[in-house]
């Protein structure tokens, strides 16, 4: 059982890379100034390593100001997303560390862009990333000190996440050495000259202090409608957002639990390779949303007496999507039901994991030329910091030498 919400103290703000300014204590004056943060991407296929991303940027700061990139500019420097622009927006809006959304955010980092939204510094990942040139995006704010970086999460990237899909092995989330899944990932994130640090694929390790870090210690509050829902929420994406967030509506105070199944029952009724994603990572991404206030890792698959006795569920929801017998062919939802707290949910939004599997699929072969180009102009720019780093030292040691 997690419980979610935002971190706000130093202690917190200082593990998640945030560090006090030198120097003398600040007087009262300066730390009411409130601190805006600019981050901004592509944030397709939006995931946990995103979410951290945006996580601890708002830990810098006060208010975090997020520029999501159009399909034109990302086709442009990239090449095709998996997600339409308007997706992408919805997604970024839902994540609970953002305050303000911008849409079609310039795919280059400019001071003027900071002016505009009045933001003291742009926050990114260590990795890099580049124009359609190989130029780095970031240059000009860098320059100026007006740059901070956090550290990118480890086991999750796009890349990964779309070479699982082609993959559609039911290995995948439980092993990760399989030759077949290397082989799949080297040919998918990998150019033909050496191997990017940025763009390889490593396993996601979880922790209870990452768990922590995502979630918080909020409690009902008398008066809160306790809401509770069920599920794989598999790749996390805009149709469960529009799911939640209904849910969200159905009081004027909830309280949203989310109970994840376990990876061998989402399979039992699922099939194929599902879940794509493993319940600890399933666990971060719903976690990261701001509809959601608790969390329950490995929640039964029927909603029984003790669960809502428990929790002291007021209301049970679920979508259109069909409702699949327990094993004891026993309708997992016939205990709210009995109790008259049952609701059926209609968001308007039909999209499905298989639908997202099904997109990239269709486009496999662009998604594949997209990762090696970017691959390739990785280890470019790897390449000329060598040089760089090389030809300083020569300077170096032929200055000592006179």
């Amino acid at each position: 059982m997690i419980k979610n919400g935002h971190y706000t103290t130093i202690e917190q703000r200082a593990d998640a890379g945030w560090s006090k300014p030198s120097g003398s204590v600040r007087s009262p004056e300066k730390r009411k100034r409130v601190v805006r943060l600019w981050c901004d991407g592509c944030y397709d296929m939006v995931h946990y390593g995103h979410s951290n991303q945006l996580r601890q940027a708002k830990a810098m700061g006060d208010f975090l100001i997020v520029g999501v990139h159009t399909d034109a500019e990302i086709s442009k420097h990239k090449g095709p997303p998996v997600f339409t622009q308007e997706e992408r927006y919805k997604m970024v809006r839902a994540i609970k560390w953002v305050d303000e959304m911008v849409e079609g955010a310039p795919y280059v980092t400019t001071l003027e862009t900071l002016d505009k939204y009045n933001c003291d510094f742009c926050v990114h990942g260590d990795d890099i990333t580049l124009t359609v040139d190989g130029k780095d995006t970031y240059e000009e704010v860098k320059r100026e000190g007006r740059y901070r970086e956090c550290k990118r999460t480890q086991g999750v990237s796009t890349t990964d996440l779309v070479g699982r899909m082609l993959l559609m092995t039911k290995a995948h989330h439980s092993n990760m050495d399989n030759p077949d899944y290397q082989q799949h990932t080297d040919n998918f994130g990998k150019g033909p000259k050496g191997h990017s640090p940025w763009t390889g694929v490593s396993q996601f390790l979880q922790t209870s202090q990452k768990i922590i870090q995502f979630a918080s210690g909020k409690e009902p509050q008398p008066g809160d409608t306790i809401i509770y829902v069920a599920g794989a929420f598999d790749l996390f994406h805009i149709g469960h957002v529009d799911f939640l967030e209904m849910v969200y509506k159905q009081a004027e105070r909830p309280y949203v639990i989310v109970g994840l199944h376990f990876d061998q029952e989402v399979n039992r009724y699922k099939g194929k390779n599902y879940p794509i994603m493993n319940i600890h990572e399933r666990t971060l991404s719903v976690l990261a949303c701001r509809y959601v206030s608790e969390v329950v890792i490995g929640a039964p698959y029927a909603v029984g007496k003790d669960l809502l006795d428990h929790f002291k569920v007021d209301l049970v929801c679920h979508g259109k999507t069909e409702v699949i017998p327990d094993k004891d062919t026993a309708d997992p939802y016939a205990e709210p039901k009995k109790r008259g707290i049952f609701r059926n949910i209609d968001s308007e939004n039909n999209l499905t994991t298989d639908d997202i599997v099904k997109r990239i699929i269709k486009n496999r072969l662009q998604f594949e030329a997209r990762n090696q180009k970017k691959e390739a102009k990785e280890m470019a720019v790897i390449e000329a910091m060598k040089r760089r780093e090389q030809q300083e030292q020569g300077e170096d040691a032929a200055q000592v030498a006179h």
